[in-house]
Formats: C-alpha cells, structure tokens, sequence
C-alpha cells in the first residue's frame, strides 16, 4: 500500500484522531538485539494499556530514522511487528534538513506528515496562549546550555548544533500527537537511568517538565516484568 501523505492540517486531524499514538524513544547507537528488546517494551506496552483502558487503534509514529541492524530503527520496527501495527512517519522539512525525508525507514508506513505540520498544530492549541513552540525551543535551547556547561567542566566539546533540531523533532511530534488525538504513548528502550546524558532522548524531560506530555502517558522499560 503506497504511503499517503496528508498534505494539510485538517486531513492530519481528521485521519491520525482516530488512533492512539505510539512513539519510541532509545538512542541509534543501541547494540543490544533488537528483537530482545522489542518483546519487553511490547509487554510492557500491552500492560499499561490494559491498565488505562486504551481502546483506540494503535499507530506507531516513527521520526525518520534510516534502517540500521540495530538501534532504534531496528526496535521500533520489531515491535510493530510484534504489535501487528502499522506507522505514521514524520519527518523534518527538507529546508531544515534536506536528507531527513530521503533516508527515512518506510516500511509499513501508512502515512507521512513533516514537522512544520506539526508545530502548526501544536501552536494552534485552544488551550495555550499558541506560543508552545516557543516554550519548547526555549527550553531546549537552555538544557542544551546546561549539558554544554556540563561538558565543558568534564573537558568535551559542545554537543553539535544539529542536537536542537532532533530534540524539537521529538518534544513537538509527542506533543502534538497528544493533541490530535487526545493521548499518547512514549515508551522508551531503555531504563531511566541507562538513557545517555548527552543523548537526544534526554531530552525527553523538556516536554514532561513543561506539561506537554504526562508522566501517565510515559512506559518505562523494565528488564523484568511484575
């Protein structure tokens, strides 16, 4: 089935509503099996939905990583298999980044968005004074400065400026999920305290400290199960 792209805001509205939104979050770099881990995140997935009653179809939002072995790509595409599931892509606009949509992984995909889409809608919450966008950038901009501070006093260079542009990929596409569709899930692949300081999923906190995104919509990764 050949991948659809919804071209305006309303048809993202009108489509993605009806699902629940699945994002995972763990770093490329990831050496373990994917398979192994994709069956943990899935029973731990298949848990907390069953504790908050989701009902909605599931939809795995993925952010245009490439294919790799291992690594996120990797995991991301073992548990939707394992969920039976199939994805919606969102990728950067080709004038922030010209080879983001290029080498995006597609399979299973059923439909494609951008990331200016997104920070339409995420701008366009009733409920704020539609400056989310500039919350969230300010706030990435300053952790950015914090690990950068941290950096410097450990003697590593500054993290690289494309940091900023993957960390508001992620913070706005969880967000506004969770504003299409009313909830959201974001599972991470890895334990709290095994996600890499300096990594882009660090980031993960900006949008929980800001009220974007709740610790109930979050799915820790346990290495065992209760």
């Amino acid at each position: 089935m050949p991948v659809q792209v919804l071209r305006t805001v309303l048809s993202i509205q009108t489509t993605l509503s009806k699902f629940h939104p699945l994002l995972i979050e763990g770093h490329s770099a990831d050496t373990r099996d994917p398979s192994i881990v994709a069956t943990q995140i899935t029973n731990n997935l298949k848990r907390s939905w069953k504790e908050r009653n989701i009902s909605k179809p599931i939809i795995l939002v993925t952010q245009g990583d490439p294919l790799t072995e291992r690594g996120i790509s990797a995991i991301t595409r073992c548990v939707a298999n394992e969920l039976g599931i199939k994805r919606c892509l969102v990728c950067l606009d080709t004038h922030i980044d010209p080879e983001h949509s290029i080498l995006a992984d597609r399979h299973d995909v059923l439909y494609e968005v951008t990331y200016s889409q997104l920070v339409e809608i995420l701008n366009n919450d009733k409920g704020t004074n539609n400056d989310n966008i500039d919350k969230l950038t300010e706030a990435i901009d300053n952790t950015i400065a914090r690990k950068n501070a941290q950096r410097k006093e450990q003697g590593k260079e500054p993290l690289a400026d494309w940091y900023k542009k993957y960390a508001l990929l992620q913070e706005v596409t969880k967000s506004a999920f969770k504003q299409i569709s009313g909830e959201v899930t974001v599972a991470h692949a890895h334990a709290t305290d095994e996600i890499r300081e300096f990594s882009v999923t660090s980031f993960y906190l900006v949008g929980l400290e800001l009220g974007l995104i709740d610790l109930q919509d979050m799915v820790h990764y346990n290495q065992t199960s209760p």
